[in-house]
């Protein structure tokens, strides 16, 4: 088969294709096994296919013959632990990560080709659950109603997963002006029958520009079309919401710099969400999924992970592959006291190694990837705020301090004040680190530092240099002693190639149409 789409979209079983023995992501019966004609054909089915979705979110396929099925490409633990080891504030201890982390990736490296193909695969399953939905409501299967909250939430996907690949693939929305650098591949249609695959093969990629303007479309059509806003009726963690889109929007408006709308979008949800007075509240076992800030996260079962070359709690915590940096742990501006440091809670040690214990379940790998929470969106208002034009520095201080304050072990003397941060720049920077100590080891790291290359207030050049890939030194993790950090993984400048991942070698095999990055 000629084109990616024909050996990877065109075999996807949940919504429909009878002989795939490629796909193994999904336990769902019969799903499997329905021809396509009868996937959109009862309302449990319509609904089946939706779960498929979610599923195909959650686990990916790492490749078609691996035993060991998925490793959480794209939204599951692929998304956290690529997003921390292309940063600086993990170390990669072993070779499994060590491509990534060294930024010694081709085009050829599963890492990046497996975000590729499984990010369109879900894209594609997004796209037919939009048309399946649609057709259902002509032939009166389900109402419009039940097909609009459907459709909200396969464009939420879409929408997310479209804005994922850009920050691996693509320069920054300031990269030039306009932003008419290129972009990604925005595909809109889904691919289940060759003529699809004729009229949709050898497309190139959008703009930037053309890119963000889609994500955003799709984001508002997903706010007002699904009926959930993820509180109302009953929390809801684990699907998309209304509420979801708008707290995806505060990330999309960030990253293209418009601050006005950030905090637009963040002021929605004011009093829908709260941050939780027990930090670790959104990652504890019974509160993962049921806390006031989670607001998305990707859900695995015993039955349905990235099992143990991939699940968050095997990789971050039983196998011990990725630890914690000395680089952040030894960050004076994380105060030696900051319960995140608390060991036992937010923190494993073993053997002197300091490692995230955000992933717990190293039985059942049950562990949810946090994807967005409420916590991300009030620093997201208060960066905005401090970068506005004419900055709104005391109400971004609340803010900052809304987050930081309940970690501090005494904040009436510990929080920051308007006399910590006099400048824009100032509070900023604060905020940013902010982010670092926050969302530690949820893969948030990457897409700041994306975002940051060549900024006015906080600039980053491209990629930070990292301590060895290696087991650091037990003297590293240990507070209040001399140690001297060192960084052998050299910087990669923001004006290398490397600084982004390469279009994967099968779709330049197979896609006419396609612009490889510049370098590779």
């Amino acid at each position: 088969m000629k084109n990616i789409f024909k050996k990877i979209l065109l075999s996807v079983v949940v919504l429909g294709m009878s002989s795939c023995t490629e796909e193994k992501i999904l336990d769902l019966n019969p799903i499997n096994n329905i021809a396509d004609s009868q996937a959109f054909s009862t309302p449990s089915l319509i609904q089946a296919s939706m779960i498929g979705v979610y599923n195909a979110a959650a686990i990916g396929q790492y490749n078609s013959t691996s035993a060991n099925g998925g490793r959480g490409y794209v939204w599951g633990a692929a998304f956290v632990e690529q997003g921390e080891t292309r940063g600086e504030d993990v170390v990669n201890m072993a070779t499994f990560y060590q491509l990534t982390y060294t930024a010694t990736y081709d085009a050829t490296t599963a890492n990046n080709v497996y975000y590729w193909i499984d990010g369109y695969r879900l894209i594609n399953r997004c796209n037919l659950m939009i048309e399946g939905a649609t057709g259902a409501v002509a032939k009166g299967i389900i109402t419009q109603a039940v097909a609009d909250d459907y459709i909200g939430q396969a464009k939420f996907l879409r929408a997310i997963t479209h804005f994922e690949l850009l920050t691996y693939f693509a320069r920054p929305y300031n990269f030039t002006a306009g932003a008419t650098h290129p972009g990604v591949i925005y595909r809109e249609v889904g691919i289940n029958t060759a003529q699809e695959l004729s009229s949709e093969d050898n497309k190139p990629r959008n703009t930037v520009a053309e890119c963000y303007t889609k994500v955003l479309a799709d984001l508002d059509d997903a706010e007002k079309l699904i009926a959930s806003n993820g509180v109302t009726g009953g929390r809801v963690v684990g699907r998309a919401t209304k509420s979801a889109a708008i707290a995806f929007k505060t990330r999309v408006y960030l990253q293209k710099r418009d601050w006005a709308n950030v905090i637009t979008e963040g002021t929605k949800l004011t009093g829908t969400y709260t941050l939780t007075t027990d930090p670790y509240a959104p990652f504890a076992t019974g509160t993962n999924t049921s806390n006031s800030e989670s607001i998305f996260s990707i859900l695995h079962t015993s039955t349905l992970n990235p099992q143990v070359n991939a699940a968050l709690a095997s990789i971050l915590k039983n196998r011990a592959l990725v630890c914690i940096s000395p680089i952040i742990w030894r960050d004076p501006e994380w105060l030696a006291d900051d319960k995140r440091r608390e060991d036992g809670k937010f923190i494993y040690t073993a053997s002197g190694i300091k490692y995230t214990n955000k992933y717990t379940d190293i039985t059942n790998l049950t562990d949810p990837a946090p994807i967005i929470r409420y916590a991300e969106v009030v620093l997201n208002m208060a960066e905005a705020q401090a970068r506005l034009s004419a900055a709104n520095l005391p109400t971004a201080l609340t803010l900052l301090n809304s987050v930081r304050n309940r970690s501090l072990a005494a904040p009436t003397t510990q929080a920051y004040t308007a006399a910590s941060f006099t400048t824009q720049a100032a509070m900023v920077k604060a905020i940013l680190k902010e982010r670092r100590i926050e969302f530690l080891q949820e893969g948030r790291r990457w897409t700041d530092i994306h975002r940051l290359q060549g900024d006015d207030l906080a600039p980053i050049d491209g990629i930070p240099a990292k301590v060895a890939n290696a087991t650091p030194a037990t003297t590293a993790f240990v507070l209040g002693n001399t140690y001297t950090i060192t960084t052998p993984v050299a910087a990669v400048p923001g004006s290398n190639f490397k600084f982004l991942w390469p279009i994967p070698q099968l779709e330049m095999n197979t896609n006419l149409g396609i612009e490889q990055n510049t370098g590779w």
